[in-house]
C-alpha cells in the first residue's frame, strides 16, 4: 500500500490561519478531502495520514471527522494539549477512535528548550500507554534538545517531520550542525523520519531535484530504509511545486534502490509505525 504519511486539511480562517500570509495566496483557501482524493488517485497513492495544522481539539475532531467520512484517510495525527494536567484524560478520549494514531505540537514556534519543560515531558510520557506516535516538528536549532527529550523515552515511537527543515538552498556545508544532530537523533532506534516538506525550505521556493539529494543522502545513511516515510506536505507544498513534483523527487532519488526498500519508504513503514491496519 502506497501511503502519503503527511498532509493537511483545513477550512481557511484568516484569524486562526494567520501564518498563511499574503505571500502564500495559493494556499489561502479551503483544502478538503474532496480536493486531495483525485490527486492521490492520479499519483497511485492508496491513502494518507492527515496531520494537524492548528493547535486545538477542534482541529483534531475535524480531522477525525474527515477520516471517518473518507476511507482513504488511514489515520490522524492530531493535537492534544500535552502540557495540561488533564492530558491523559484527553488521550483516553481521543483513542476511543481507532483512526487517532498520533499527536503533534508545533514546537518550531516554541523556544529551544520547550521540549524539556516538565509539563511537556509529562505529556510525552503518557503517549506510549495509548500506542500513539509523537510527530516532531522543529527547526535545526532545536534538535539538540529534541535529542535530550528522545533519550528520556526509549519506549515512545517518534517521527521527525520534514527532516527538521534544514536550509536546502544553502547546501549541506552550511547545514553541518543539522547533519551532526540528524545522525545523533537517528541513533535512537525509536525515531523515524519523514522525507517531506523539503521544497518549501528553499530560497524563494526555487529549486532543482538535485538540490535535495545531499540531504536525502544524510537521512538515508542515518535512518536507513526501515525508518523513512514519504510525505507530500500537501497543500503547503503548493507554495513551491505541485504534488507530483514532490513525489517525483523521492521516486527519482530512490529509483536505484530495491523494490522492497522503495515499498518501505512509500508506505510499508507508515503502515507499521502508525499501526494503520489496527
Amino acid at each position: 500500500m502506497r501511503i502519503d504519511a503527511h498532509q493537511h486539511f483545513w477550512i481557511f480562517n484568516p484569524v486562526r490561519d494567520s501564518w498563511i500570509d499574503d505571500s502564500m495566496l495559493v494556499i489561502r483557501k479551503d483544502f478538503l478531502p474532496k480536493d486531495l482524493k483525485p490527486i492521490l488517485k492520479a499519483n497511485n497513492i492508496d491513502g494518507c495520514i492527515a496531520v494537524q495544522a492548528d493547535q486545538s481539539e477542534k482541529e483534531t475532531n475535524f480531522l477525525l471527522e474527515c477520516a471517518l467520512n473518507n476511507p482513504f484517510i488511514k489515520g490522524v495525527v492530531g493535537w492534544v494539549d500535552l502540557c495540561n494536567e488533564n492530558v491523559e484524560e484527553r488521550l483516553k478520549h481521543f483513542t476511543q477512535n481507532k483512526l487517532f494514531k498520533g499527536v503533534r505540537h508545533i514546537v518550531q514556534a516554541e523556544t529551544e528548550d520547550f521540549v524539556l519543560r516538565n509539563d511537556f515531558l509529562n505529556g510525552i510520557s503518557k503517549l506510549s500507554k495509548y500506542n500513539l506516535v509523537y510527530d516532531i516538528l522543529v527547526f535545526p536549532n532545536q534538535l539538540e534538545n529534541v535529542i535530550k527529550m528522545v533519550a528520556k523515552f526509549p519506549e515512545q515511537e517518534f517521527v521527525l517531520d520534514h527532516i527538521a527543515k534544514p536550509k536546502i538552498s544553502e547546501g549541506l556545508i552550511a547545514n553541518t550542525n543539522w547533519k551532526t544532530n540528524i545522525k545523533r537523533l537517528a541513533s535512537y532506534k525509536n525515531v523515524s523520519c519523514k522525507v517531506s516538506g523539503m521544497i518549501t525550505e528553499t530560497q524563494d521556493f526555487k529549486w532543482e531535484e538535485k538540490d535535495f539529494y545531499e540531504f536525502l543522502n544524510v537521512v538515508v545513511e542515518a535512518f536507513g530504509t526501515d525508518r523513512l516515510l514519504f510525505g507530500s506536505d500537501w497543500p503547503v507544498c503548493l507554495l513551491a511545486g505541485e504534488y507530483q513534483d514532490v513525489l517525483q523527487i523521492i521516486e527519482q532519488y530512490f529509483s536505484a534502490f530495491s523494490k522492497e526498500d522503495v515499498s518501505k519508504i512509500m508506505g510499508d513503514n507508515a503502515v507499521r509505525i502508525y499501526k494503520l491496519n489496527n
